[in-house]
């Protein structure tokens, strides 16, 4: 999408361009997702000068491969991808909000209010809405809570294999490894055209055994995972023509043979290298009926390692004495190759337990979509154990929308015009849902407020098969409250950051060969 450069006719103030380009731009982003928000939201293709096309509803997919070059759409954009990178879902949410909040700011600005105003009533009313979604948490204390389901659900796009496979991986992590700094369950999930759906308690390594004569199945392994190349130190080629050098290129090579020899003395029969494997090598440890993967990635190193209470050396370290190299070794009920996936897996490891979700695909097609949803689950149904879980489906957003109303006597003047903007803001997930939907959005919301207010209820939303005002809560229509608290934090400071702009002015290029841009390709004026 080229977007460019707008709202700068002489019919606005030359003071409006900036804010006016960077909402044209804005609004355009969020064209671009809104379609796909909610049970009824549709797929938006994707398709690059090639030819390839991707087919999705995921929000963060579709801005990521958009071809932009507005900076303000670009730093909604980013918001977005920090919304995916922090809690992993909720970035069409976050991108409709800020681009509602930008468009009621203009809004506000256009009426003549200062925007300095305007961006003292949106920082308010944004702080009071966290504090809000914060007091009406729930938490979640067991991973049997069937809650979990319902949000993997909502998030999983109604995807029932993958909301069972997600929750059933939760269960057999539990809750103390959920709620852990740095995993992610996300990070568990692989998805393979032709494979059944499975969850089970090991790791998948995507790669095959060297060779065909190693074992494609190994028990009772004893694993040697080298952050490294198993392959003799080198020597530079200089060196080599001397005398001296080449009796060092000699004792190097004893020396690497007399390492990989420990290797099979010690009874190791599993054997992950992180780049390559020297012949010598491979064909000692193949003779000793060893199995050896080598350019395992850092991550699934880093898995296995965990599975398996390994500890990761490095080539040099196989020169220390046998009794010190047991002590980084890992182990595991079974190691084997799944030839049809073409794919090792470790089974029943010594050290934590790490859960593996393989989510099966007809096509290839189709497999980046299928492993998106469950991602989009997984993240979800983690957050909701770490912070909690509100009601869906834009009602938490239209209860919030009625408390920021309720603050608007506690600010000074103008600034109570930037705290309406937040109060429209809120309200524009369920009345896209709606849309989405097929039914009136400015009548839905409204029956939404005014039952909210009359049964004092905060969980009350829309049916979007029906169209009738229903119970969120019953409806299992849930969401987690750190996608949501993310969600609002990151739109509201996005917005703030957009509507600051007074002015565009062009860098000049870097360097001698740099190309002139033209303005009107970046929505930048050219001087």
């Amino acid at each position: 999408m080229n977007l460019k450069q707008a709202g700068s006719g002489a019919d606005v103030d030359e003071r409006l361009a900036a804010l006016l380009t960077n909402a044209n731009a804005v609004r355009a982003i969020t064209a671009a997702v809104e379609g796909t928000i909610g049970p009824k939201g549709l797929d938006t293709m994707l398709v690059d000068r090639f030819g390839e096309v991707i087919i999705t509803n995921d929000g963060v997919t579709i801005l990521d491969k958009m071809d932009v070059n507005h900076p303000a759409a670009k730093m909604l954009i980013n918001t977005a991808k920090a919304q995916q990178a922090e809690v992993g879902d909720g970035t069409t949410t976050t991108t409709i909000m800020a681009g509602s909040l930008v468009a009621e700011g203009v809004n506000q600005v256009m009426r003549g209010v200062p925007v300095a105003r305007v961006i003292e009533g949106i920082k308010y009313g944004v702080a009071r809405v966290l504090e809000g979604v914060k007091e009406r948490a729930r938490s979640i204390t067991e991973v049997d809570d069937p809650i979990l389901r319902s949000i993997a659900m909502i998030a999983g796009r109604e995807h029932e294999d993958i909301a069972d496979l997600v929750v059933e991986a939760a269960k057999l992590i539990g809750v103390e490894k959920l709620t852990e700094h740095n995993f992610k369950l996300s990070d568990i999930i692989t998805a393979e055209a032709g494979a059944d759906n499975e969850v089970f308690l090991g790791v998948i390594v995507d790669q095959e055994r060297m060779t065909q004569e190693m074992p494609e199945e190994v028990r009772n392994a004893r694993l040697l995972l080298i952050d490294d190349a198993l392959e003799p130190e080198e020597i530079e080629d200089e060196a080599l023509s001397t005398e001296a050098g080449f009796k060092r290129y000699i004792e190097l090579q004893d020396e690497f043979k007399t390492n990989v020899q420990k290797i099979v003395d010690l009874g190791i029969n599993v054997v992950m290298v992180d780049r390559g494997v020297h012949s010598a090598a491979e064909e000692l440890l193949t003779d000793a009926n060893v199995m050896v993967i080598e350019r395992v990635s850092a991550k699934d190193l880093r898995r296995v390692a965990d599975h398996t209470g390994a500890r990761m050396i490095k080539r040099t370290g196989l020169k220390k004495e046998p009794v010190d190299i047991e002590k980084y070794l890992g182990a595991a009920e079974k190691v084997y190759q799944d030839e049809k996936l073409e794919q090792v897996r470790v089974i029943g490891g010594n050290g934590k337990p790490m859960a593996t979700i393989l989510v099966g695909a007809a096509t290839e097609e189709v497999v980046g979509e299928r492993e998106r949803i469950a991602k989009d689950a997984a993240s979800s149904v983690q957050a909701a154990v770490k912070g909690g879980y509100v009601p869906g489906g834009g009602s938490i957003e239209i209860a919030m929308a009625r408390k920021v109303n309720k603050y608007r006597e506690n600010l000074k003047g103008m600034a109570a015009y930037g705290l309406d903007c937040v109060a429209n803001a809120l309200k524009q997930p369920l009345s896209q849902i709606v849309e989405n939907a097929g039914f009136n959005p400015l009548e839905k919301v409204e029956d939404a407020v005014t039952a909210q207010a009359a049964q004092n209820c905060d969980s009350l939303g829309v049916d979007c098969d029906t169209g009738e005002v229903t119970d969120m809560l019953t409806r299992g229509v849930i969401d987690p409250v750190p996608v949501k608290l993310h969600a609002i934090k990151a739109a509201g400071e996005v917005a703030v950051a957009i509507l600051r702009i007074d002015t565009i002015i062009k860098k000049k290029e870097e360097g001698a060969n740099a190309q002139k841009a033209g303005g009107a390709d970046n929505g930048m004026p050219d001087f």
